[in-house]
């Protein structure tokens, strides 16, 4: 009998767990729990005894797809340095459109378009690349964005950046050269 007992607590052990994990994994799929994107500082050597630093994170869009989003400093021999933002997705999911702005829309709505570095040839069609040397002081440093990457369907891709990248691109800016 003990050992019954000991069985049936088992199973309804193992079914509350598997319900649990079922119910926390469901939740983000109905808006219920909130996706989290951490963005990742990495260093790479540009050259020997280079390094160089930039944000990277995969951002899913409204359609579940996931696209890496860099965040990394452009010409380090100069004494103005050029911010590009580059987005890249799954091949054959989405065509960005080239020569448009990218439009970064700010938590209060603030409206600020970014020039396409690939006016003129793309490497790919889901390779897009933008400059934000402007742009990037001017964004908040705590609140969520939006990007509105232009695509060839007309209507354009929303990214929501989570405020931690966002943070996490003005850390890059100011504080690592």
């Amino acid at each position: 009998m003990y050992r019954f007992r000991q069985f049936i607590w088992r199973c309804t052990l193992v079914v509350f767990l598997a319900l649990t994990i079922y119910v926390l994994g469901t939740a983000n799929i109905y808006g219920w729990g909130v996706e989290e994107a951490h963005a990742l500082l990495r260093q790479h050597h540009e050259s020997p005894g280079t390094l160089r630093y930039h944000s990277q994170v995969s951002i899913k869009d409204e359609f579940g797809y996931a696209w890496q989003v860099l965040l990394f400093k452009q010409n380090y021999n100069n004494p103005v340095k050029e911010l590009r933002l580059r987005v890249v997705g799954f091949p054959g999911v989405v065509e960005i459109a080239h020569p448009q702005p990218l439009l970064i829309e700010t938590k209060l709505a603030k409206l600020l378009l970014a020039s396409d570095v690939y006016a003129l040839t793309a490497p790919a069609p889901n390779v897009g690349e933008y400059n934000l040397t402007d742009i990037l002081p001017k964004l908040p440093t705590t609140d969520a964005l939006k990007l509105h990457v232009p695509t060839y369907s007309g209507k354009p891709l929303v990214l929501n950046i989570p405020n931690s990248v966002v943070t996490e691109w003005q850390w890059l800016v100011t504080e690592i050269d």
